[in-house]
């Protein structure tokens, strides 16, 4: 994993400055408690970062190792990213997300922390090659799932993905694949607010939601024959 350049600031641990070259012992590897995947690094003594277990393999971190204060800066911004991107994975995973979501979530999470910008784009690409992060999973997902049993236009759910980020010719196709089609949509808004508006008014209810007015019209006359 790559390490992110240091700024002056960053390379001191305790309140000192590298000095003389001094180096600092790592004491103790301990694994955490509320999180086993994770290792509590401590050094001479006293605890100072913590990192995943694969990072700590990949630097090949072990008790007794000898570690300049450049060093120690590194791996606590490499221990920031790993956090941050643990964070992410578990928010990802709660439901399918796009990417514009997922980096709208970091941009928030990088402001509040001050942490390094380009964390982003390594997190982002991280979840897609792991197959975390699919615009097409979740375009799917979306139009599986949204106002299902409610009814929503077919224009609305195209205007919704591609705030979401999903492209346009993504979010046509998903849709298309998926089969949901306006007069559908339209039967299913008319079956539950048919009590509440005469024709006129639930036609331009549905105007409002997105859908063809002489579609809304004869769907909406033809559902009030069937109810006479």
């Amino acid at each position: 994993m790559e390490i992110y350049s240091l700024k002056d600031s960053d390379a001191k641990i305790q309140g000192e400055e590298n000095l003389n070259g001094q180096k600092f012992v790592v004491t103790e590897l301990r694994q955490g408690v509320k999180n086993p995947n994770r290792v509590n690094v401590f050094i001479d003594g006293k605890y100072e970062f913590s990192l995943d277990v694969t990072q700590v393999v990949e630097y090949k971190l072990k008790k007794g190792m000898k570690l300049t204060a450049e060093q120690v800066a590194e791996y606590k911004k490499a221990s920031e990213y790993g956090k941050l991107y643990q964070r992410t994975l578990e928010w990802v995973l709660t439901r399918p997300r796009s990417e514009r979501e997922t980096r709208d979530y970091l941009r928030k999470k990088i402001y509040d922390k001050k942490l390094d910008n380009n964390y982003i784009e390594k997190i982002i690409e991280k979840l897609k090659l792991k197959k975390y992060l699919d615009d097409e999973k979740f375009a799917e997902w979306y139009v599986e799932n949204r106002f299902v049993k409610k009814g929503v236009s077919i224009k609305r759910l195209k205007m919704e993905l591609m705030k979401k980020g999903v492209k346009r010719e993504l979010a046509e196709a998903t849709i298309n694949k998926i089969g949901r089609g306006d007069e559908t949509e339209i039967k299913k808004i008319v079956a539950k607010k048919r009590t509440r508006y005469d024709d006129e008014r639930l036609i331009s209810y549905l105007v409002r939601q997105g859908f063809d007015y002489h579609l809304a019209q004869t769907v909406v006359r033809e559902n009030h024959c069937e109810t006479d």
